[in-house]
């Protein structure tokens, strides 16, 4: 694969666990980061929605997890959400992969198959 791969990874995580066992297989060079480590930007949670193709922040966060109620942003707007999750990484959903100018929350760990194939099948 001619294309980085850049892995938003929780080592404590089963998926990202499971997920790196399944790049680890194919033989993906990746880089893992441990984004409650290196919080990304709101900027970068930006661009990771434009690859993800989605335009709802909500998308890409833990809604089930108690610090988004805490925080009550049930029905914040987007511009809050993002802000929130630059500030708080433990409510973006993972893991996230991004390879190229595609992304794909691999939840389950399987679905990064497809964002494999895309990026064999775009060389």
């Amino acid at each position: 694969m001619s294309e980085s791969c850049e892995v938003y990874f929780n080592p404590s995580c089963s998926k990202c666990r499971e997920l790196r066992a399944i790049l680890d297989e194919r033989g993906v060079s990746a880089t893992y980061r441990e984004y409650l480590v290196a919080s990304p930007s709101r900027e970068e949670l930006v661009k990771v929605m434009t690859l993800l193709g989605i335009d709802d922040p909500r998308l890409m966060m833990r809604t089930g997890d108690a610090l988004f109620t805490e925080l009550g942003l049930a029905s914040a707007t987007h511009d809050a959400l993002l802000d929130a999750m630059a500030a708080n990484p433990k409510l973006i959903e993972r893991p996230i992969v991004i390879i190229g100018e595609r992304a794909v929350i691999a939840r389950p760990p399987q679905k990064v198959e497809g964002l494999l194939l895309a990026s064999a099948s775009s060389r």
